[in-house]
C-alpha cells in the first residue's frame, strides 16, 4: 500500500487521531506476542486507551496467554457475520481493550486482498476512539504480515540474539524497506542476557541494514531475559501484575514510555 491509513486525518473531542502499531518478528518464538501483551498492559497503566489486536488468526494466542474467554472474535468479521467493533472484549486486569483472534481456524494469509482491504478499513475507522492500537502479526514474512505493516504508523520488529531470528528479522526490515515503509520501523531486542549483550544484538542487525540497505531502524529498548515470564504465560496472568518490581518489568515501562513520548505524542 503507498498511502497510510484513515486515522492520519480524523480528529475525536480535539485529540489527534490514535496510532496504528504493528508487532511483527521475522520468526515465532522470540517472545512477540508476549511483547505485544505487556506493552499494551504498560501502555494501559500510563493512562492510555489500547486496543490489542490479535492479528494471526491460524496461530493466535492472546486470549490463551491472558486466559480470556472471549464470547466473539475475528473469525466473526471475518466471516461477515459482526462489525470489528462488535468483537471488542475490555480485558479488566489489563486495562485494555481485545479482539481475539481463533487458532487453528484458517489464516488472515489465505484471505483474497479484498477481504484483507475490507478488514484494515474496519480496523483503520476504530484507530480514533483509542491512543493506540496494537495489532500483533502472526511470525514470518508472508503477504499478510507485510500488506497489513505497510498501512500502520509504526512497525515494532521484535528480535533475539539467535542467529536465525536476526536473519527474519533483517529480511523483514529489508522487504518493509523495498515496500517504501523502512523508515516506519522500530527494533526492540527480547530475551537479553544483560543490556551490553542486547545492545551488541542491535548492532549487529544495525550493521546488517546500514551496509546493504542503507537505513538505520532506531532501537526503541532492550527487554532482559526474565524465567518469570514463563511463569506469568503458564499462570495466564499479565507479567506486569505478576512481577512487577522486576528489571524486565522495568524494561518493558521504559519502551511504554518511550512510545509515549516519540509516536503517541
Amino acid at each position: 500500500m503507498t498511502t497510510k491509513t484513515q486515522n492520519t486525518g480524523t480528529k475525536a473531542a480535539g485529540k489527534p487521531a490514535g496510532h496504528l502499531i504493528a508487532v511483527a518478528s521475522g520468526k515465532g518464538g522470540v517472545g512477540k506476542t508476549w511483547f505485544s501483551i505487556t506493552l499494551s498492559h504498560a501502555l494501559a497503566k500510563a493512562g492510555k486507551k489500547v486496543l490489542l489486536f490479535d492479528g494471526d488468526l491460524g496461530l493466535a494466542n492472546i486470549d490463551v496467554q491472558l486466559g480470556l474467554m472471549a464470547k466473539r472474535d475475528l473469525n466473526d468479521v471475518i466471516e461477515g457475520n459482526l462489525g470489528l467493533e462488535h468483537v471488542v472484549e475490555h480485558y479488566a486486569e489489563g486495562g485494555f481493550d481485545v479482539i481475539a483472534g481463533r487458532s487453528g481456524h484458517g489464516s488472515l494469509s489465505s484471505l483474497p486482498l479484498e477481504r484483507l482491504n475490507t478488514l484494515l478499513k474496519q480496523i483503520c475507522n476504530i484507530v480514533p476512539k483509542y491512543d493506540a492500537v496494537i495489532i500483533d502479526l502472526g511470525a514470518g514474512i508472508d503477504r499478510t504480515v507485510r500488506f497489513i505493516a505497510a498501512a500502520t504508523d509504526t512497525t515494532i520488529v521484535v528480535t533475539n540474539d539467535e542467529p536465525t531470528a536476526l536473519t527474519d528479522a533483517y529480511a523483514l526490515i529489508k522487504l518493509s524497506h523495498a515496500a517504501g515503509h523502512g523508515d516506519n520501523i522500530k527494533v526492540v531486542i527480547n530475551m537479553a542476557e544483560d543490556p551490553k549483550t542486547g545492545e551488541n544484538t542491535y548492532n549487529t542487525l544495525l550493521k546488517a541494514c546500514k551496509n546493504f540497505l542503507k537505513l538505520a531502524p532506531p532501537l526503541i529498548g532492550i527487554i532482559r531475559q526474565d524465567k518469570r515470564v514463563k511463569d506469568a504465560i503458564r499462570a495466564q496472568t499479565p507479567y506486569l501484575t505478576r512481577s512487577p518490581n522486576t528489571e524486565t518489568a522495568g524494561d518493558i515501562e521504559k519502551i511504554a514510555g518511550k512510545i509515549s513520548e516519540t509516536i503517541l505524542a
